[in-house]
């Protein structure tokens, strides 16, 4: 597929979006919000794909929304459908089967935050900083930021970002479940190709049913969320995953060893 304002790669089960409006932050217009729908569409669609990593060209991942263009976003039925493209994008990418990384560097605001949280890894520069700031431009968050934030950083840092439109840094991201791993700025390829390479050595079965039951547990009460995890782990008793690493691990050969050395190698633990 041909985009304007993105770039969509794929080399093996890898694929790789690029927000691609360096010269405007990569600011989310209207045009690149509907190539990033359909990039997504694209890769829900493709079995091959394990691990989809989020990034921006130049040296911001996003700035958010792009402003210049909200006087064409019409009256508030249309307002309305734009807020639920991005919520359904959002929601879209959060559900994905395959894992989801954002690589960040720069700004991360407004709807360039609130994509990374519906990543399952965020790796930050120390240069990265993020904020939901738009309450200095009269509106509130509008790609699920109200939400998901509050549930990653609790409900009064959530109020104190919102409220205030403070930007915090990538270390204070990382302290507050933002993000997983502050690296140099030279090293966030490196880091985000060494959590590819962790990931790919584990089961995608068991990576899909781990995250299908984070994913939907945390949003069900506690005896529902149980049972998801009863389910999942009965369904997974029943695979060759589950079948070699208790032998492989009995017997403290490959792959149980090597899936031990490579997260030692990456966690440095």
């Amino acid at each position: 597929m041909n985009f304007k304002h993105i770039i969509l790669e794929k080399r093996g089960p890898v694929a790789k979006l690029t927000l691609n409006r360096p010269k405007a932050v990569n600011a989310l217009n209207v045009e690149m919000s509907g190539e990033i729908k359909s990039a997504i569409e694209k890769i829900k669609g493709d079995e091959e794909v394990r691990i989809l990593v989020l990034a921006g060209a130049g040296s911001n991942f996003s700035a958010g929304d792009d402003i210049s263009e909200f006087d064409d976003w019409g009256d508030v039925s249309g307002v309305v459908d734009r807020i639920r493209l991005y919520q359904w994008t959002s929601n879209e990418i959060e559900n994905l089967d395959k894992i989801t990384i954002a690589a960040v560097d720069g700004y991360a605001c407004g709807g360039g935050l609130e994509l990374t949280m519906v990543c399952d890894f965020v790796i930050a520069t120390e240069r990265a900083r993020f904020g939901i700031p738009e309450i200095d431009i009269g509106i509130t968050p509008g790609w699920g930021g109200t939400q998901r934030l509050a549930r990653l950083v609790g409900r009064r840092k959530v109020k104190e970002m919102i409220f205030t439109g403070v930007l915090i840094d990538a270390r204070e991201a990382e302290r507050l479940n933002l993000i997983n791993k502050v690296v140099p700025v030279d090293k966030l390829d490196e880091a985000v190709n060494d959590l590819v390479d962790l990931l790919l050595s584990k089961s995608p079965t068991i990576l899909k049913m781990g995250k299908l039951i984070i994913n939907k547990g945390i949003e069900a009460d506690l005896n529902t969320a149980l049972a998801f995890e009863a389910l999942s782990t009965t369904i997974c008793w029943q695979t060759d995953a589950k079948r070699e690493g208790c032998h492989s691990f009995l017997e403290k050969r490959e792959p149980w060893t090597r899936a031990r050395e490579v997260v030692q190698q990456y966690f440095g633990k």
